[in-house]
């Protein structure tokens, strides 16, 4: 008798057990939430953890680093102040050597790894950029290609492949993803970009203002085509450009042409889980006043969405 209510027991407790496991593989898993950041810079010289501690001070979980006269010992400093605030940085930001011109007179001849003159510089920064990374914890590479041409038959369109593949093929010995950040370019020729390049490993980051500072598209429809490639975006509203020499007028999230409501239910439709990295690009009070006021609307936009 003791022996076979023990049986039994066992038997109930297996079945406990199973349907237990069953009900769970049935569940549908919690959606991860998408953790807001904010873009930040470690000027040359200076300890990393201050630029860390700010990120920590104005309340943010995660950010995009970048850090001005990158060399490879860079890396330890970066990852001790990371880990000592308990900061996630999702990219290291990286443009590379030489004279850049943020218009459209002179941008497609100074921006990115287009330009001949200055593309080999800028690959092995790039790189070098990656190689920190790697040794700092950080997964990815965020990063402008420049204008890339909008006919694929273009000698410089081909060019710009192969530079941007020497580039992902070398985050790939590391295991870190390229994010090429969406502006200078159609989100149809940036998508044209990444399956000709064909590396694996070379995502978006979708700037939701550059599309309209450029005057290259609406963000939310580019989610149509360039969508399953987004890994990182910066929350950055804008205006359409009125002069066809100059980009469009960069303003604070919410005073601009950017529906962020729009944006976020789509992101979710897509199942987007990355960071919202903030980026606004002014500097002194206003800019933390921006950033934080941004910061609250956000919240408030993504637990609507």
């Amino acid at each position: 008798m003791p022996a076979a209510s023990s049986s039994t027991s066992r038997r109930n407790f297996l079945r406990t057990t199973a349907a237990t496991a069953l009900a769970a593989n049935l569940l549908p898993a919690a959606p991860v939430p998408m953790r807001l950041g904010v873009v930040t810079r470690v000027r040359k010289g200076e300890d990393p953890n201050v630029a860390v501690a700010h990120v920590k001070q104005l309340g943010f979980p995660t950010c995009q680093i970048g850090v001005t006269g990158m060399t490879r010992a860079s890396a330890a400093p970066l990852k001790a102040a990371l880990a000592r605030h308990n900061i996630e940085a999702t990219a290291i930001m990286e443009l590379g050597p030489g004279r850049m011109v943020w218009n459209f007179a002179e941008g497609p001849s100074t921006i990115g790894l287009v330009p001949p003159a200055t593309r080999r510089a800028r690959i092995d920064a790039l790189k070098l950029a990656l190689d920190v990374a790697a040794d700092a914890g950080i997964p990815a590479l965020q990063t402008h290609l420049g204008f890339i041409p909008e006919f694929p038959g273009e000698p410089l369109y081909a060019e710009a492949v192969t530079a941007v593949r020497e580039v992902a093929e070398h985050a790939k010995k590391s295991g870190l993803w390229v994010h090429c950040e969406t502006g200078q370019e159609s989100p149809v020729t940036l998508l044209r970009l990444i399956l000709d390049v064909g590396a694996g490993n070379l995502g978006v980051n979708l700037d939701t203002a550059n599309l309209i500072l450029y005057g290259k598209g609406n963000p939310v429809d580019a989610l149509d085509v360039i969508g399953k490639y987004v890994r990182g975006m910066h929350a950055k509203d804008g205006l359409f450009p009125t002069d066809p020499k100059y980009l469009g007028k960069e303003v604070a999230i919410g005073k601009g042409k950017v529906d962020f409501p729009a944006i976020f239910r789509r992101l979710k439709q897509l199942n987007y889980t990355g960071a919202v990295t903030i980026e606004r690009e002014i500097d002194g009070a206003r800019q933390t006043q921006d950033i934080l006021e941004s910061k609250s609307y956000l919240e408030k936009v993504i637990a609507q969405a």
